[in-house]
């Protein structure tokens, strides 16, 4: 319980910078400020300056969510396995909220200086994220909300296992390509490359798995 309380203080804590920052960029911004973004990193959305609270309030209530569900997985998944690691996924709800406030402070820093080349930030940053994802995949026990939740790996707990040790390989190398693809490459080709990387961590764990599954979820 007390580990739980700690890390439930330390995301509150990650999850506060962006609005400490947003309240130190607010009285040097214009009354109009960029709201969004489209996928060369040009910002196509505007509004007031009050607006730059928006995006980390949003931000906030998703990692509060996501950590809130990852902290207590064992108690609300129907499968109640007995070998979900508490900590484990609690620690994985930390770190998923320290991302989403570098994104944050990604969007916050570009909104204050525009012109800057948001996506030599986001598309690494991105890259950095599947990598970490890849890392954590062959340690999730069987559940219905976290991983590769197919009715093979629902139905199969080795199916499952042997599933996230490829979809952790295939996350890590997609992962290692966008960083260097962000760094070296223009907006484009980077967003390219961001979408075929979806494509591939998506497509090999679920045909991997599906093979295992016809082959009476030995290893195919």
């Amino acid at each position: 319980m007390e580990n739980k309380k700690v890390s439930l203080y330390t995301v509150i804590l990650i999850l506060g910078i962006p609005f400490i920052y947003a309240t130190y960029l607010y009285p040097e911004l214009p009354e109009t400020i960029p709201t969004h973004f489209n996928y060369k990193g040009e910002a196509d959305g505007w509004g007031d300056r009050d607006s730059i609270f928006l995006g980390p309030g949003i931000i906030a209530f998703a990692g509060l969510f996501t950590y809130f569900l990852l902290a207590n997985i064992k108690k609300i998944d129907p499968k109640r396995s007995q070998q979900t690691n508490d900590s484990f996924y609690q620690n994985m709800g930390v770190l998923t909220n320290l991302f989403l406030t570098c994104i944050s402070l990604v969007i916050l820093y570009v909104t204050a200086h525009p012109g800057f080349p948001i996506e030599k930030i986001l598309f690494p940053l991105l890259g950095l994220s599947f990598a970490a994802i890849g890392w954590f995949f062959p340690k999730f026990s069987q559940n219905y909300f976290a991983g590769f939740k197919l009715p093979w790996t629902l139905e199969n707990e080795n199916n499952w296992n042997e599933t996230h040790k490829v979809a952790g390989k295939v996350w890590l190398i997609c992962g290692s390509l966008q960083v260097i693809a962000g760094i070296l490459l223009s907006a484009i080709p980077s967003f390219i490359i961001f979408f075929a990387n979806i494509i591939v961590m998506v497509l090999v764990p679920t045909i991997f798995s599906y093979r295992m599954f016809k082959n009476g979820n030995k290893l195919p």
